[in-house]
Formats: structure tokens, C-alpha cells, sequence
């Protein structure tokens, strides 16, 4: 008896210890994301509704169609092409081979003005581009399509990315130029280097303009990420890649200005700009397409007629994909939407945390 009397006091400090443990170590569950099917519609031939409400549309481009549909699942702009489009939630226009003078229209459908003198447009958001023949120079237009500054060069263009105030041009060359968007002076004009034939493949600006991601050259091919420090790009981080890629690629700042992604040859780099890690996540797919939502980065891949959608979130973690069959296909993110294109339909699925 004595013996369990003094056992005791040992039990319950061993309780309590069990008992402050739970306490300090439990942590609230992790919510899971739910993806959840909205609806779906025909972009064959479809009706086009009279939405007096054109807040918000969204464009697509599919084969040769292309158009705006709304959050709610109606299409409110159709059009079919023989050639080409460029198009964005603001404008689009349609273009063949020897693009001159051509149409622009806003998203409703109606005409905004004319990209006035020959070139292919580019239209990224509101902002308007006309990129001459020769594929050497361009040229920034206004809302109307007339040209408000021209650079004129002889060094081809293989990559290209604007923002609000700033848009940036990569060159056969190696080198890179940043322009202002409102009067076209050359901002910085500098070369990354660090290959033997000197190239660059992809390019993106940060919002604020203050960094430059690129990815250049062949023999070795690299990432190079520059920040602007008393008007030059000083060279922050460099990574040379396993695989090279011998086509035009994917840079892109994220929404945060945190961090950059760049597609690589299998696989997409992730660097984190605020805690100077570097990622790679291997997928076997060319990247077309990144998008953002509130809580992840899409991703499409594209292999041959087999299309894939990634999810990352903002651990970097490949959280999830899935594929599907198409011979054109979009991604499109708002929120926590998530707008996905295959063919002749689009479809809208919600994505709420639970």
C-alpha cells in the first residue's frame, strides 16, 4: 500500500506534463483547399448576351476564336479569325501577315481606334504595342492607336515585358534595355552576360521597376535576377541551369514582387527575393501560361495535345495538377476563381479554403 501511496504524486506530475504538453503543442488544423465546379459553357457558336454591366469581363482565345465572357458564365464578345489576335481584358485586335493599320476594338466589341502604321499590335492589359517589321523595333501607342514614341533599332527583339510604367526588351545580342512608357527614354541598357553565344530567351520587370529577371544565352544558359542601384542593374543572384532551352520562355514576377518564377527545360525555378532561396520543381511540360490567384500560382503545361494545370502555393510546394486532352487551350485567375479553356468551352471552378 505504501508503495502505490508513493507512486502518486509521481502520476500526477506526469499528468500534468501531459496535460501542459497538449496544451503548448496543439496547433489549429490545416484547412483544406476545395475546388469546386461552377459551370461550363459553349464557345461553338454560342449566344452572345447584351450585359449591361461590363465591369469585369474576361478574355479568351481559343483555335481560332477569341472573346470575353463574364464571372457568371456569359459570353459577351465572339469573334473568328483566319490569322492572328492579340488581346487582353481591355482591347483586342485581329491581324494577318502584313498587319498595317489595323483595327482595335474594346471589349464590348466596339471600335477603339486604328494601331496606325504597319507592325504586328501587342496589347498587354490597356497597354498597346506595334512592333515593326524586321522584328528590330517598336513602337507604344496610345488609347486611339496613334504612335507616342518609336525605338528604332537593328539588333532583333526575342523577348519583350511591360507594366504600368515600364517595358523592358531582351535582344539577339545578350543585351537588355528598360524603356519609360510614358516618354521612351532608355531607363537602363545593360547585358547579363555569362554565355558564350549571348541570347535572351525570357524577361519580366517587376512592378515597381526596380528589378529585371532574365533568363540568356546558350553554352552555359542562366537566371539572372538585377536590381537598379544609381541608374545601373547590379547583378543579385545567378544560378546556371542543368538543362538548356533553345526556344523563348517564361519569366514572371509574382504580385507580391517576392518572387520571380522562370521555366526551365523540365522543370520551373522559383527565387525568393526576401530570403534569397532558390527552387526547382520538376514537371515535364513547357510552360504557356502562369496565372495567380489569391493563394497559388497556375501553372499550364503544354505537351504535345496533352495539356497540364500545377498548383503552387506560396511554400513553393507543388500542392496538386491535373491534364486533360485539347488542341488549344487558356488559363485565366481572378480571386479565387480559377477560369480553365479547352476547345470549344470554358469552364469557372471556385476555390474556397474549408
Amino acid at each position: 500500500m505504501k508503495k502505490k501511496i508513493a507512486l502518486i504524486p509521481f502520476i500526477l506530475i506526469a499528468l500534468f506534463f501531459t496535460i501542459l504538453y497538449i496544451i503548448l503543442a496543439a496547433k489549429p488544423l490545416h484547412k483544406d483547399y476545395q475546388f469546386t465546379p461552377v459551370w461550363k459553357i459553349n464557345t461553338a457558336n454560342p449566344a452572345v448576351d447584351d450585359v449591361q454591366d461590363l465591369s469585369k469581363q474576361y478574355y479568351f482565345h481559343l483555335g481560332q476564336t477569341a472573346g470575353y465572357f463574364t464571372e457568371d458564365g456569359k459570353i459577351t464578345c465572339f469573334r473568328t479569325f483566319p490569322a492572328k489576335v492579340s488581346i487582353s481584358d481591355s482591347y483586342f485586335a485581329l491581324y494577318n501577315t502584313d498587319a498595317s493599320n489595323t483595327d482595335f476594338f474594346t471589349s464590348n466589341g466596339e471600335k477603339a481606334g486604328v494601331i496606325k502604321g504597319a507592325g504586328y499590335p501587342f496589347i498587354v492589359e490597356d497597354s498597346i504595342f506595334r512592333f515593326l517589321p524586321g522584328g528590330s523595333s517598336f513602337a507604344k501607342c496610345d488609347a486611339g492607336g496613334e504612335t507616342l514614341w518609336l525605338y528604332e533599332g537593328v539588333i532583333p527583339i526575342t523577348a519583350f515585358s511591360t507594366k504600368e510604367n515600364f517595358c523592358t526588351a531582351g535582344f539577339a545580342n545578350g543585351s537588355i534595355k528598360v524603356y519609360d512608357n510614358k516618354t521612351g527614354n532608355i531607363e537602363s541598357d545593360f547585358v547579363p552576360g555569362g554565355s558564350d553565344y549571348p541570347v535572351i530567351l525570357g524577361l519580366d520587370i517587376s512592378n515597381d521597376g526596380l528589378y529585371i529577371a532574365s533568363i540568356s544565352g546558350h553554352d552555359r544558359q542562366r537566371f539572372v535576377l538585377s536590381h537598379k542601384e544609381s541608374n545601373q542593374q547590379k547583378i543579385i543572384f545567378h544560378t546556371f541551369l542543368e538543362k538548356e532551352t533553345s526556344s523563348r520562355t517564361l519569366v514572371h514576377f509574382c504580385n507580391d514582387n517576392e518572387r520571380v518564377l522562370y521555366c526551365c527545360q523540365d522543370s520551373i525555378g522559383i527565387y525568393n527575393i526576401k530570403t534569397q532561396e532558390n527552387f526547382f520543381i520538376n514537371m515535364e511540360s513547357k510552360i504557356i501560361s502562369i496565372e495567380e490567384s489569391d493563394d497559388f500560382v497556375f501553372l499550364l503545361g503544354k505537351n504535345q495535345s496533352n495539356y497540364t494545370v500545377f498548383l503552387i502555393d506560396k511554400t513553393n510546394t507543388l500542392e496538386g495538377l491535373f491534364s486533360f486532352e485539347a488542341q488549344s487551350a487558356f488559363i485565366n485567375c481572378d480571386n479565387n476563381n480559377l477560369f480553365i479553356g479547352s476547345d470549344t468551352s470554358i469552364s469557372r471552378i471556385a476555390i474556397t479554403k474549408e
